[in-house]
């Protein structure tokens, strides 16, 4: 039986890797232990952070409804409580985005939440 020498299948795996590691810096470029290491570090900083940018526009949509219903006399928390009682399907983007562009739509809204919730106006 002949020998099978892994020349192709090596030199192909390590142009992968480099074509991963493309634009790093000194020797997480272009020495292959190192560029191995960093690009295995690299995709798991990807992965969490493609979790993590979930929670962070959360967060920033939740600042923005909350700036944009509080001089209706409503917090935050109280304009979610009326809006799943009152059967209103927003969600957040939604609310954040008419918070910001469209502050006559944020006053229906926070008028209706006060009248389901039994605030005064």
């Amino acid at each position: 039986m002949a020998r099978i020498k892994g020349a192709v299948a090596t030199h192909k795996r390590k142009r992968k890797l480099f074509k991963l590691t493309k634009g790093y810096k000194f020797g997480k470029r272009n020495l292959y232990r190192i560029a191995k290491d960093q690009a295995n570090r690299s995709l798991v900083y990807a992965y969490r952070d493609r979790k993590r940018k979930k929670r962070q526009f959360r967060a920033l949509w939740i600042t923005r409804i909350n700036a944009g219903i509080r001089p209706y006399g409503l917090t935050y928390s109280q304009l979610i409580n009326g809006l799943q009682k009152s059967k209103i399907g927003l969600n957040r983007q939604m609310l954040a985005e008419l918070a910001i562009y469209d502050t006559d739509a944020i006053a229906v809204i926070a008028g209706q939440v006060k009248q389901i919730l039994g605030l005064s106006n």
